[in-house]
């Protein structure tokens, strides 16, 4: 039994599978036999079987821009199942709030709608019974905004056209464009152009429907009108009258052509120039009148007569004739110029002006007189001299005044050390000293002409080509010739060449200058020769140096010859005749008077420096004699609480001129003996223990110096030079420690400082300050 229930389900279920896949076309059937709209079947979701749709759609539509006061119905959603107790439930673009739907399924539009905001809104439907359970699945359902023509067309921008003058007809000038916002498959979006003519025939015309402008006539003149305005309307429901319509302006240039003759502004051109006017400069320029525009000004001027090869026109900037002079004007020989300028113009159109132009005017050129400089007879002088003489008549320089005065020509030289002089009256060139080619091939100068008595003045060049003289001797050419011990006779050693200065070919011939031994000389007549072993044996320890007089000879005219002295050096060689030891030759060594000038002004220089530096030496030790033997004494007032830096001390103050107190005449009681300084004396110690020290000087060097303190004070002639240096301190450098007198006491030691003597002349003042006895030096004041 329970086997028979289950194939009874699958029976079942099959059959329901088949019918649910025949029936799927039904409703598509039905709905083309009712004529109704498509029905629009979608699945939310992937099912294994196809389920059948009930949906009946028909078609949506919204109108634009229609006012809602209250929501109107726009369709119903309907279904071919028959439910007593349904619902439905929308979701899309604007569902449940453009568009809602009630329980019977009517679709309402709850605003006003714009199709160029949005033309299509896509929505879906889902049906429910009244247990809330799905019935119809989603299915989508479009609902479309009708359009109604409430834009205007609009021009985008500004147009501006262009066309050139005589254009043909039907040439393109510019298309424009306008856009409507409307639906452009219908009416409301198709649009129509025209012309809005006024008063005046408008050469133009416009198509209607691409919005082309072009010319309708050949007669367009940019001399006449260079622009057009013109107003083009576009207007919607195809043109007709209740389309709605918009306006621009589109301005339209008329570009130039060169459709006119250039004519001159005037029949007779009077101008003035003068004589000393430059070439090819402008005279004067002859204007000229066109009505086309200047890139299109294209005129070609001639000179009819023969004076063409004096005068040019060429072009200005502003396309007029500008009258060049080619030749140089002379008012002595002519000094009024006319002739006939002709102008024209190669058009593409027939002329406008051809009527009217004047295209020949005559010009009258008057020459003006100037006092002008002088003219010489060549652009530049060239003249050969030969070298190495004297020359009275190169040539000479001439120069003319080109005024009818004719005046007076005085010529000069500018370069004072130039080696040609000049006739002041006549241009007769002369050498002022001989010419050396090898010097200077070429002088070049300029001479000045220049009128008298105005002073006008102007240049010329001249070259003097120096022509060469065989005036040089010629130079021996040899590079270092030796000859080995072993060489035989007619052995090749060394070739002879020679070199010359002077520009001319030589032929050089080779000889000896004076019998030689050793050696001859082997003349091949090509300039070159060969020196060969004469006659041997050679030997290195010979002390003898070899050498040979060459005489060369250049063959030229006059016959010029040098003799050289040859220095041959003697080797020991090999096998291959390469030298392996060589003795040095002796040179003769010569020095030019050049160099000998210099070395003899460099060693008068030396000496000149060596003496000045002896006599200053010796000036100085006179100066310091005589200052020591001077009786002028200049005091200084010092205080020996500080001693010097020892050795450290290299600026140590010299306190010799207080000691030179003491051999003053004036101070000794025997101006005729040499005595002890002062401060040996005050320092005294006497050379035995039982002798009692004496007094210096009143017995004290503080006393000295105070007298000569108050002498100097009171000296109304003497110049004060009282100076005070203090010797407080000892440098820490001296290992000696302190030797001043003033730190010992005058009877507290009992040294012999008598051995200084014997230390040599500069202890001598160390030796009077400790060495010196008796009391007859005493001093008195």
């Amino acid at each position: 039994m329970m086997a028979w229930l289950q194939m009874w389900t699958i029976a079942i279920t099959a059959l329901s599978v088949s019918l649910a896949v025949s029936d799927s076309h039904f409703p598509l059937v039905e709905a083309e036999q009712r004529g109704e709209v498509e029905i629009v079947k979608k699945e939310t979701h992937r099912v294994l079987f196809r389920q059948k749709r009930h949906w009946i759609w028909n078609s949506l539509y919204v109108e634009e821009e229609k006012p809602v006061l209250v929501r109107y119905k726009i369709g119903q959603l309907k279904s071919s199942q028959r439910v007593d107790v349904k619902s439905f439930k929308i979701e899309g673009e604007g569902a449940n709030t453009i568009f809602q739907v009630d329980v019977n399924g009517d679709l309402f539009v709850s605003r006003s709608l714009d199709r160029e905001e949005k033309n299509v809104y896509h929505l879906t439907a889902t049906m429910f019974d009244g247990n809330n359970q799905l019935i119809e699945n989603s299915g989508e359902f479009v609902v479309q905004v009708t359009d109604i023509n409430d834009n205007t067309p609009v021009f985008p921008k500004t147009y501006n056209g262009s066309i050139m003058e005589r254009s043909t007809i039907g040439t393109k000038v510019i298309e424009v464009t306008a856009t409507d916002a409307d639906d452009p498959t219908t009416a409301n979006g198709e649009l129509r152009y025209s012309l809005i003519q006024d008063r005046a025939i408008s050469p133009f015309e416009i198509h209607s429907t691409t919005g082309v402008i072009s010319c309708k006539t050949n007669t367009l003149d940019r001399e006449t009108q260079s622009r057009f305005v013109v107003v083009v309307k576009a207007q919607d429901l195809r043109g007709m009258t209740a389309g709605s319509t918009s306006t621009t302006s589109v301005t339209i240039s008329i570009t130039d052509a060169n459709d006119n003759y250039a004519s001159f502004t005037r029949r007779i051109y009077e101008l003035q120039v003068p004589e000393d006017h430059k070439l090819n400069e402008k005279i004067g320029t002859l204007e000229l009148e066109d009505r086309d525009e200047i890139q299109n000004k294209e005129p070609t001027f001639t000179i009819l007569n023969e004076n063409s090869k004096m005068f040019n026109i060429e072009l200005s900037p502003n396309k007029d004739g500008n009258l060049m002079l080619k030749q140089a004007l002379d008012y002595e020989t002519k000094s009024i110029y006319t002739f006939t300028v002709q102008v024209r113009e190669t058009l593409r159109f027939p002329a406008d002006n051809k009527n009217s132009a004047v295209t020949t005017a005559q010009v009258n050129i008057k020459v003006l007189d100037v006092d002008e400089a002088p003219l010489f007879s060549q652009p530049i002088y060239t003249f050969n001299v030969m070298e190495e003489r004297t020359v009275n008549n190169i040539g000479s320089v001439t120069a003319r005044d080109p005024d009818r005065a004719n005046k007076t020509i005085r010529y000069s030289i500018l370069d004072k050390d130039c080696p040609i002089g000049i006739h002041p009256f006549t241009g007769q060139l002369s050498t002022q000293r001989t010419l050396d080619r090898e010097l200077e091939a070429t002088h070049m100068f300029q001479v000045k002409a220049q009128e008298e008595p105005s002073g006008l003045e102007s240049f010329v060049k001249v070259n003097i080509i120096v022509q060469d003289v065989n005036d040089n001797k010629p130079e021996l050419n040899v590079d270092e010739i030796f000859v080995c011990e072993n060489d035989r006779t007619n052995t090749v050693i060394g070739t002879l060449r020679a070199t010359d200065k002077d520009d001319q070919p030589a032929s050089f011939t080779f000889s000896l200058a004076s019998d030689n031994s050793n050696f001859s000389i082997r003349d091949y007549g090509n300039s070159t020769a060969d020196i060969m072993v004469k006659q041997g044996p050679f030997n290195l320890d010979d002390p003898k140096d070899y050498s040979l007089d060459v005489r060369i000879s250049d063959g030229g005219s006059p016959l010029q010859a040098s003799i050289t002295k040859l220095a041959i050096k003697s080797c020991r060689c090999d096998a291959r005749r390469i030298p392996t030891q060589c003795k040095a030759s002796a040179r003769r060594m010569g020095v030019s008077v050049h160099a000998l000038i210099a070395i003899l002004l460099c060693i008068l220089t030396i000496l000149v420096i060596v003496i000045l530096f002896v006599m200053r030496k010796r000036y100085q030790k006179d100066s310091l004699v005589s200052m020591k033997n001077s009786g002028e004494i200049h005091e200084q007032l010092v205080t020996y609480d500080e001693e010097g830096g020892g050795e450290m001390d290299t600026n140590g103050y010299d306190v010799s001129i207080l000691s030179s107190a003491c051999h003053d005449g004036s101070l000794l009681r025997h101006p005729d003996h040499q005595h002890p300084s002062l401060y040996a004396m005050v320092q005294k110690h006497p050379p035995h223990h039982h002798l009692a020290p004496p007094t210096a000087c009143k017995g004290d060097m503080a006393v000295m110096i105070e007298v000569k303190k108050d002498e100097a004070d009171h000296d109304r002639d003497g110049f004060p030079y009282d100076t005070l240096h203090v010797y407080g301190y000892e440098g820490p450098e001296s290992l000696a420690e302190s030797l001043s007198s003033l730190g010992t006491s005058s009877t507290g030691s009992n040294l012999d400082y008598d051995f200084l003597n014997d230390w040599g002349p500069r202890f001598r003042t160390l030796a009077e300050l400790y060495g010196v006895d008796g009391p007859e030096y005493y001093h008195q004041y």
